[in-house]
């Protein structure tokens, strides 16, 4: 664990370099194009068909009474745009994580490994296309198991901690590929992901956590049509800059792994200024 809070130090401060904070400019406007053509063409389609789907089906009664148990009887009224929204989230963030590693994560390994780890040799065990292949493959499986846990809402505790986990799983699969894409092989990378299985899930639960702020903000919209575009910009935007932040924490913890796993030193020392 001694690792895990070093590399969150060092992303921290790599977090506040111009550099790095221009990386975020990139993969913010590829994702606020698409997403703004896609829900100024799509959405209100979806939340049409869903709507026509509760009247045929009785469901805003069944929904009513399942809110009101929980205390929650207000929300009956935008249900199905919150549904909408709900089905939306994971895509916008799947998109996110694409353009992270086609944009941001080469880019970060760059910046971190030429000032920390100049003694470590690229083996360039990932690519550009196998990021997207696992980004894709993850998520369907990340699809898969989210709609299964879709009944532990009734019990909210044990939804939390699920999808704390899944999320976790989702962020460190698909992050900690990115990070090692240059510099590990791919036995290299194998090794990695399954002797430092538990940190690297722990850093994507921590990350997926924080994730969840820009969630609300993008749930929000539905409680106010006039500012939802302005919130789904600030989530977007937000998304990026934790993928960000992730990304760093990622490529530290990785490429220490690996210079520890090749038995050469690891981080050198530089000023917080250049971190």
């Amino acid at each position: 664990m001694r690792n895990v809070l070093n590399s969150y130090g060092r992303a921290l401060l790599s977090q506040l370099h111009g550099k790095i904070l221009l990386l975020s400019v990139v993969p913010f406007i590829l994702s606020l194009i698409l997403w703004g053509a896609l829900l100024y063409v799509g959405l209100q389609p979806l939340i049409d068909s869903l709507h026509a789907l509760f009247t045929e089906y009785d469901f805003f009664r069944t929904s009513g009474q399942v809110l009101a148990t929980f205390g929650l009887g207000v929300l009956k009224a935008v249900i199905v745009p919150l549904i909408a929204m709900f089905m939306l989230l994971p895509l916008m963030i799947l998109t996110a994580l694409i353009f992270m590693g086609l944009f941001a994560m080469p880019a970060i390994g760059r910046h971190i490994g030429g000032r920390h780890f100049p003694q470590l040799e690229k083996k360039h065990g990932g690519s550009l296309l196998g990021s997207v292949g696992t980004s894709l493959a993850t998520f369907l499986l990340f699809i898969v198991v989210w709609v299964l846990m879709l009944p532990l809402y009734a019990f909210p505790p044990a939804a939390l901690v699920g999808q704390a986990v899944l999320w976790g799983w989702l962020t460190y699969r698909v992050m900690a590929y990115d990070a090692m894409a240059d510099y590990a092989s791919v036995d290299e990378r194998h090794a990695i992901m399954r002797t430092q299985r538990w940190p690297l899930l722990a850093i994507g639960m921590v990350s997926g956590a924080a994730g969840a702020v820009p969630g609300m903000l993008w749930m929000g919209g539905v409680m106010s049509v006039v500012f939802f575009p302005f919130l789904a910009a600030f989530a977007i935007w937000l998304y990026v800059l934790i993928f960000i932040f992730t990304g760093l924490w990622f490529q530290y913890y990785c490429l220490e792994a690996l210079a520890r796993l090749r038995g050469v030193r690891g981080m050198t020392d530089v000023a917080p200024a250049d971190a």
